[in-house]
């Protein structure tokens, strides 16, 4: 098993991992174990909305933690996969867990893989509590995904309820993450650090080939089930039922926004056509 550190220069101070964790609305865990890190996964996937607002709004993406930090927590935003896995990593390394940023591609129509680092999730080893202590893929940055961490190195089935997932290891050596026997992504094991995702950003924030570039998504978990704006389109989850609504004009867009996901926007963001 790879040893990974438990502490970093570049957590979080004290002040800001209590904001950290009333953000998410958790309580600072007596142990870096399985149970606390179950605990912290949903509860940021229900508080923290993946989105991709500031590629709309002409905002600046900084892969940086602290500048991720005063996003998320600060401006209680939320944001794709570097931003709000880069910002989950950077809690759980406050709390004691061992993190490793691990890059993925992803699996396109026809089974196509997307460009490298086209993805960032987590490699978190945990300490003995009332499970064991393992390694467990975390990822609360690909939308709508597993609901708690999955056992990377675990083979056989996995129940969560978003679903059955399963780690499938490659003749390379990589491993693939299916859900409902679908693969989602083929993730590389190789420790990476926040600023090796620079170009899959850049990507995904500036190509007419990034499906980031050509939508607008905000979405979050509920306990009900899951909410998503995209543009003017409310659609809701409750309980296995879809409702979908247009939405009328700007102000119930913003009032949406801030209702929903707890963001104020001064403008609204659209889709450029150009």
């Amino acid at each position: 098993m790879t040893t990974h550190t438990r502490q970093s220069p570049d957590v979080p101070v004290d002040s800001s991992v209590e904001a950290y964790l009333r953000r998410i609305g958790a309580e600072r865990p007596d142990r870096a174990d399985a149970t606390a890190l179950r605990d912290l996964h949903l509860r940021h996937l229900k508080a923290v909305p993946f989105e991709n607002l500031s590629i709309h709004l002409g905002e600046d993406i900084v892969l940086e933690e602290k500048a991720l930090l005063d996003k998320v927590v600060g401006a209680r935003r939320g944001g794709f996969c570097y931003e709000i896995n880069g910002t989950f990593a950077a809690l759980l390394r406050s709390l004691g867990f061992g993190v490793t940023l691990v890059q993925a591609r992803v699996f396109g129509e026809g089974g196509r893989l997307g460009i490298p680092y086209d993805h960032m999730a987590m490699v978190v080893e945990t300490e003995r509590g009332s499970e064991p202590e393992g390694r467990w893929l975390a990822d609360v940055g690909f939308g709508e995904h597993s609901h708690f961490p999955v056992a990377l190195d675990e083979r056989g089935d996995q129940t969560d309820p978003a679903g059955t997932f399963r780690v499938v290891e490659t003749e390379e050596g990589d491993l693939d993450v299916l859900r409902n026997g679908k693969p989602q992504y083929r993730l590389e094991t190789r420790p990476r650090v926040l600023a090796d995702f620079t170009a899959g950003a850049w990507y995904h924030r500036t190509s007419p080939d990034s499906h980031f570039t050509r939508s607008l998504v905000c979405t979050r978990l509920t306990d009900e089930g899951r909410v998503t704006l995209s543009g003017h389109k409310l659609v809701t989850h409750v309980h296995g039922e879809l409702t979908e609504r247009m939405l009328e004009g700007e102000e119930e867009v913003r009032t949406a926004y801030r209702e929903l996901f707890g963001i104020e926007l001064a403008e609204l963001p659209t889709v450029s056509r150009a």
